[in-house]
Formats: C-alpha cells, sequence, structure tokens
C-alpha cells in the first residue's frame, strides 16, 4: 500500500505556528532570576545614577517620548537595574527608561535592583540577558555586546554560550560581525540591513567585486539578502561561498568519521579527565558539521 502525502501547499497559504505563544514564560525568567538573586529593591534618586557603556548604541527619539509619556500616567513597571559602587549606583539595565525618566521634570527618582559585589563578568551577563529579551535591540548591538564579553573573560564559544543562555550558533555568528569594518556596521543599523547580508559578504573572497559590495552595502543599496543574491548571480558567482572541508579517508562520510572516532575513543584505556575532554571535542565537532 502506497503512502498517502497531504496535498502540497504553497508558501503564501501556509498557517502560521507563534511558537512563543507556547514556551513557558517562567523558563525564559529563570535566567535573569538567578542573576539577579540577592539584589535589593530600594528608590533612587536619578542624579544620583551613571550611565556609562550600554548594550545598546540606538535610540529613537519618538519611542523615548512615547515612553515617557507612559511612565507619566502608569509610573515604571519594570525597575532598574544598578550597582553600587562606593558611594554611587551605575546603570547595568534600563538605558531606556532611565532617558525616557529624564525627559519628566517631575521624575527625581525610580525603583531600581541595586547590586553589589558583581564582578565585570557578572554584570556584563546581566546587562546582555536583559537587552537581548528586547525586540528592539539591534543585532549589531548585541554581536558587539558578546565580542565584548568574551574580550573580558576569555571565555571560549562554549563558554559564553552556557554564561549568556544562547545558542553556540548565535555566538559564533555574532562574533563574525562584532571583526567587520566599522563602516559596514553602522551602514547595517541605519538601513536596518539583513545580518545575513553581513555574513554572507564576510564569507566572500577577497577580490573587486567583494569592495563592490561593500559600498553598495554602505550607501544602503543593499539591505536584503535577496538584493546581494541578484548582484553576485549578475557577475556570475555562487551566493553561497564555497566552504573548506576538511580531508577525509577515500568514501568515508564526515559522519562516519566522527561515529568511528567516537566508537575508537570506548575502546581506548583513557582517565576519566581525557575521555571527558575527547568527548566534549567530538560534541562539539558534531554541532559545527550541523550548522
Amino acid at each position: 500500500m502506497s503512502k498517502k502525502f497531504a496535498k502540497r501547499v504553497s508558501k503564501s497559504q501556509r498557517s502560521q505556528i507563534d511558537l512563543s505563544s507556547q514556551i513557558d514564560s517562567s523558563r525564559l525568567s529563570r535566567h535573569d532570576e538567578m542573576l539577579l538573586r540577592g539584589a535589593e529593591l530600594q528608590k533612587v534618586a536619578l542624579k544620583d545614577i551613571t550611565v556609562r557603556a550600554q548594550v545598546r548604541t540606538k535610540f529613537n527619539d519618538a519611542s523615548l517620548k512615547e515612553l515617557a509619556e507612559n511612565i507619566k500616567i502608569n509610573g515604571l513597571i519594570q525597575p532598574l537595574v544598578v550597582h553600587r559602587e562606593k558611594n554611587k549606583f551605575v546603570l547595568i539595565c534600563g538605558e531606556r527608561r532611565f532617558r525616557a525618566m529624564s525627559l519628566l521634570s517631575e521624575m527625581k527618582e525610580a525603583p531600581c535592583f541595586i547590586l553589589e559585589n558583581k564582578n565585570p563578568q557578572e554584570l556584563m551577563a546581566i546587562q546582555f540577558s536583559e537587552n537581548s529579551s528586547r525586540e528592539d535591540l539591534h543585532y549589531i548591538d548585541q554581536a558587539d555586546s558578546i565580542f565584548n564579553y568574551k574580550q573580558t573573560t576569555g571565555f571560549s564559544e562554549r563558554k559564553i554560550q552556557s554564561a549568556l543562555g544562547i545558542s553556540k550558533s548565535e555566538v559564533h555568528r555574532s562574533l563574525l560581525i562584532s571583526a567587520l569594518p566599522e563602516s559596514l556596521k553602522k551602514a547595517a543599523k541605519n538601513f536596518n540591513t539583513e545580518k545575513y547580508v553581513l555574513l554572507e559578504w564576510g564569507a566572500l573572497e577577497e577580490n573587486a567585486l567583494k569592495k563592490k559590495i561593500q559600498k553598495a552595502i554602505i550607501k544602503g543599496e543593499i539591505v536584503k539578502r535577496a538584493q546581494l543574491k541578484r548582484m553576485l548571480k549578475t557577475d556570475g558567482q555562487d551566493f553561497r561561498p564555497a566552504r573548506k572541508k576538511p580531508s577525509l579517508p577515500p568514501g568515508m562520510t564526515a559522519n562516519a568519521f566522527v561515529k568511528a572516532l567516537s566508537q575508537q575513543s570506548k575502546q581506548k584505556d583513557l582517565d576519566a579527565q581525557t575521555r571527558k575532554a575527547l568527548r566534549e571535542l567530538l560534541k562539539e565537532t558534531q554541532q559545527v558539521m550541523d550548522l
């Protein structure tokens, strides 16, 4: 008996499933609760709060005024997060809310979660977690914050994934974006360029066409991946740059090689620490192959 398949439906007619509505929100907040554990909630005068470099670097004036009006009517629903450093409070999370409150002459103080005795790595993790949960955080800001976290901690991509609660592939892509020329990143924020335009550009070979595409991105002429694809096809190049594949024994696929290596490792007389390290290496290798 032949298997029956559902009738093919065009992409435009397919029903959309909102996966976010099926996620338990308590699971999403657990990471934040752990980071803010022990914080004291009290009111702090706005004039006593110091603002340093934040994850977010792009603010919309109209949006800030709208938020200020909302705070004026309803009050500040979500407290700011500050870190006590001697006699001052350094803003960790909530710069947009802080800026909006500063527009209100009658607003003199704000409820704050006050953190104490946190090291720079912990503060960056808290800052990243709070900001990345907001839809309007630009991916360039996120990429730069992940790069700064890596520079501060010296962590590997796997450790960053664990500390910040994001996927390893997202960490890897963010580090690639952060390493791109500042002119491209600035243009991406000004013209709201799709992130994969920058990633695909970064993977191209160094030649005249790549420089031509860079100028087009900076001018805002290429903001979507489809536009980049058309330009590459016009010049006779493949859209996806060829990836260099590691050499394997004749007739053996990459998955088969990893499987064989895993099997061989089980037969070796290894100490527990070496075996654990080898398992981690095989796991990371498999993740890279799945990207």
